[in-house]
Parts: structure tokens; sequence; C-alpha cells
């Protein structure tokens, strides 16, 4: 770890990152076969990597469109600055909400939401989102279509 507190990852820290990345669930031992390691030195690897907080957790990504979620959502929300935490830490808690950021701009909100219909959108928007106090502006985009996605990063 560096002086701010970063990991620096080798060669082998990388593949096994890229690995994991195509593949969560792949066995330590098959891992191990993938990259020219022992099962045991994969799985220390990769419990310190954990533990440097380099992976943070391991999940399963779902197709929201085979459960019946079909409306994909972003949402530029514009807020007063004073109302800027109390608005993003309510719309935090918000189930339907998977992610949310600060963008820079004026005390901007980027959001993105996932709707079982239009009809639950709306909903949304009337019932949780307009009613927070300080929200100056919301600007909303249906997505059409998704071309890329991607979970992790590159390295």
């Amino acid at each position: 770890m560096d002086e701010q507190g970063r990991v620096t990852l080798d060669e082998i820290d990388r593949k096994i990152i890229k690995e994991l990345n195509s593949n969560g669930r792949i066995s330590y031992t098959d891992l191990g076969k993938e990259i020219g390691l022992s099962r045991v030195a994969v799985q220390t690897r990769i419990n310190a990597l954990m533990e440097e907080g380099v992976i943070e957790r391991f999940t399963a990504v779902i197709n929201p469109e085979r459960i019946g979620i079909s409306v994909s959502a972003f949402f530029n929300v514009e807020v007063e600055p004073k109302y800027l935490q109390r608005v993003a830490e309510a719309l935090a808690e918000e189930p339907v909400v998977t992610s949310l950021y600060h963008m820079t701009g004026p005390s901007k909100l980027h959001m993105h939401a996932l709707f079982t219909d239009n009809k639950e959108m709306e909903e949304f928007m009337k019932e949780k989102l307009y009613i927070l106090p300080g929200i100056t502006s919301v600007d909303s985009q249906v997505l059409i279509n998704r071309y890329k996605s991607r979970m992790g990063m590159r390295l």
C-alpha cells in the first residue's frame, strides 16, 4: 500500500481479478489452473484483496427484464446545496434506486432506477422524488437499448 492508501496490484492480482470479473463462481482450484497457481495461493491472494478492500464483495448480476422489470431510467436531480445530503440519503434508501452519484455542477445528483413499468416510475416520481425538499429540477431519460454495461472495472 502506498502513502495514499492505494494498493499496488501485480500481474497475478490482475489476472485473478480479470478471471473473477468473467466468472465470479469459478473455484479456487480452477482459477489456479487458469493462472498457474495452487488453490491455496489463489485463496490467499483473494483473501488479501478482500482485506485490502480491492474486492468489495461477490454478487449475482440479475437481468431485470427476465424478472419483469422493464423500465430503466436515468435522472439528473438538481438540489439546493443545503438540502443535498438529506435528498441523497432519502433517495439512497429507495429500493428502486440502483445507483446514486453526486456530480459536478450546481448540486446535481445523477441517479439510475429500475421500475416494473411506466406507472411505477410515475408513482415514484410523484410520491417519492418530487416531494423531497430542496429539489429545483428533475430531468429523466428512459433507456431504450443497452449496448454495454460493465460490471467491475478495467485493469
